[in-house]
């Protein structure tokens, strides 16, 4: 039962918050706290939440519902600074195959950085085998490139990229990696990935589309991936991380099917917002249905406090549109 706070409940605040994402993404990701419940609770909350879960609401909807219980945007872009926007953008494929994030999603993200007073925002991936014509369609395809330039966006073409190499202090397995110029260089990175199913990795999340910012990552899969996508976040972590669950990949994945067609796909219209890589993480991998602790780079993200993936101890506020 979803806690009263009208009929007399002495509920500690931070106690009332941090039952939201216990009760809002049990069997699967479906959020029952209802629009008065949530209310009552934002009006009681004295601190940014450490994670913001919407659902039943369109991409851009849900997207500035949360970005306003988080603070506004105005929390993590300040007016004059460069800002990259990273999707994941990694095959050529129709929005609704689910392997890319949601291009509205993209596109009002992108909006709401120029709002904040953003002088200009970036949107690149480093799409999977880049040399093969049809990758290089990535952008199109997916609907990203016309929704990035739509909102004001600076698209990087797949064959403009630059990379330095830079040294991961703490690093188990991944030492060094070879990073995107514009990371380094800009002043705020937004991560927004798509919640997806993976044949290796089991899912590709927040933590995972950090791949798409590095030029060496075939190194991942032969020294041991889930150890690499966990390494990698010691050295950069996401200003915030927002993950597309609007419509989900749950087979097939990464690239779903390869004939095109828009199989194993649900549409569970759910956006996840966080500082936290690994909490963020953690609470998609119980929308998709799976437990945080059987997906390897979570579990080691955790355990080298990159983040925390037990979501009982944050303070989360779900809200069902």
């Amino acid at each position: 039962m979803v806690p009263d706070m009208n009929q007399g409940q002495k509920t500690d605040r931070r106690e009332f918050l941090k039952k939201g994402l216990s009760l809002g993404l049990a069997a699967g990701g479906a959020i029952i706290l209802g629009k008065t419940d949530f209310l009552h609770a934002r009006e009681t909350a004295q601190a940014v939440p450490d994670l913001v879960a919407v659902k039943n609401g369109e991409p851009d909807a849900m997207f500035k519902k949360a970005i306003s219980l988080m603070g506004g945007m105005n929390k993590f872009v300040r007016k004059g600074q460069t800002v990259v926007v990273k999707p994941n953008i990694g095959f050529p494929r129709r929005p609704e195959i689910a392997a890319t994030t949601n291009p509205l999603l993209v596109r009002t993200v992108i909006e709401s950085c120029y709002q904040a007073g953003a002088k200009s925002v970036y949107v690149f991936d480093n799409v999977v085998m880049p040399t093969s014509a049809n990758s290089r369609n990535c952008y199109k395809i997916s609907g990203i490139e016309d929704a990035a330039k739509a909102a004001g966006g600076i698209i990087i073409p797949v064959d403009d990229f630059s990379y330095r190499e830079v040294t991961i202090p703490g690093a188990k397995t991944l030492k060094t990696a070879e990073v995107h110029r514009l990371i380094l260089d800009s002043d705020v990175f937004i991560n927004v990935p798509v919640l997806k199913h993976h044949s290796s990795t089991h899912l590709s999340i927040a933590m995972k589309n950090l791949m798409g910012i590095v030029n060496n990552r075939m190194k991942y899969h032969l020294v041991g991936l889930d150890q690499c996508i966990a390494d990698f976040c010691l050295y950069k972590k996401p200003d915030l991380n927002i993950v597309d669950a609007y419509r989900v990949l749950m087979s097939d994945g990464p690239g779903g099917p390869r004939d095109g067609r828009a199989v194993n796909v649900e549409l569970k219209k759910t956006l996840l917002m966080s500082r936290d890589i690994v909490a963020v993480d953690a609470a998609a991998t119980r929308i998709f249905g799976r437990n945080p602790e059987d997906i390897g780079y979570i579990r080691i993200g955790h355990r080298q406090k990159t983040g925390n993936m037990n979501l009982n101890e944050l303070k989360i506020v779900t809200y069902s549109m």
